[in-house]
């Protein structure tokens, strides 16, 4: 029941998310069907039995589990008039929300950002449509996404230092604050597996960073 508990209180069942969105379910499909709409993040089977005066009854059904933030991300879909047009969004919005976390004195070396930018936003939409981040970020919007990675690449950088200043020091909690507002709780069962764990628990602990 903890993992129920879990999905209903932090994510839209996909009747939920039709609902608020005013989307039919043909609609919802023919969005996934043309890779604009991410797939869900959790889908369960279940199997319920109940017994009462009428006697036993049995059913079984499949619940699938969005991000939040997609019924904003389906207003996406529907303004745009094609799948170039979707994807420049994302693009343009990731790009923004990178930016303005150097301006707010992030930084990361890595040449994702710099570079190769173009390839891993790329890169990053497969994930996306795929659900993983609708998964492991709060919202699974872009914003939250390139907080997530670019935090990632900012923690790992300098855990890969023999020893930190105080400075960076300084950088490293402003990172995993970072990164602890763009991810998700994850599921029970997947906490201790997760990035939130290693990159914000742990990291919290070793290095006495305040949370």
């Amino acid at each position: 029941m903890e993992l129920l508990n879990y999905l209903q209180n932090h994510f839209f069942t996909k009747q939920e998310l039709l609902e608020i969105s005013k989307v039919t379910d043909s609609e919802f499909q023919s969005y996934q069907d043309a890779e604009l709409m991410p797939k869900c993040s959790y889908k369960l089977e279940l199997s319920l039995q109940s017994d009462s005066f009428f006697g036993l009854h049995k059913e079984e059904q499949q619940v699938e589990f969005y991000a939040k933030g997609y019924s904003s991300w389906l207003a996406v879909i529907q303004s745009e008039k094609s799948t170039d047009s979707v994807y420049s969004v994302f693009t343009d919005r990731y790009k923004k929300a990178v930016e303005s976390l150097y301006l707010q004195g992030h930084s990361s070396g890595s040449s994702k950002l710099t570079t190769q930018f173009d390839e891993h936003v790329k890169e990053e939409w497969g994930h996306f449509i795929n659900g993983i981040y609708g998964l492991c970020t709060k919202s699974g919007l872009p914003e939250d996404i390139a907080a997530k990675e670019l935090s990632i690449l900012e923690i790992n950088e300098l855990l890969a230092e023999s020893e930190l200043s105080e400075n960076q020091i300084d950088q490293l909690t402003r990172a995993v604050d970072l990164l602890d507002s763009a991810s998700s709780l994850f599921a029970p069962h997947e906490r201790l597996k997760s990035s939130r764990y290693r990159l914000v628990d742990e990291v919290r602990r070793n290095y006495k960073l305040k949370s």
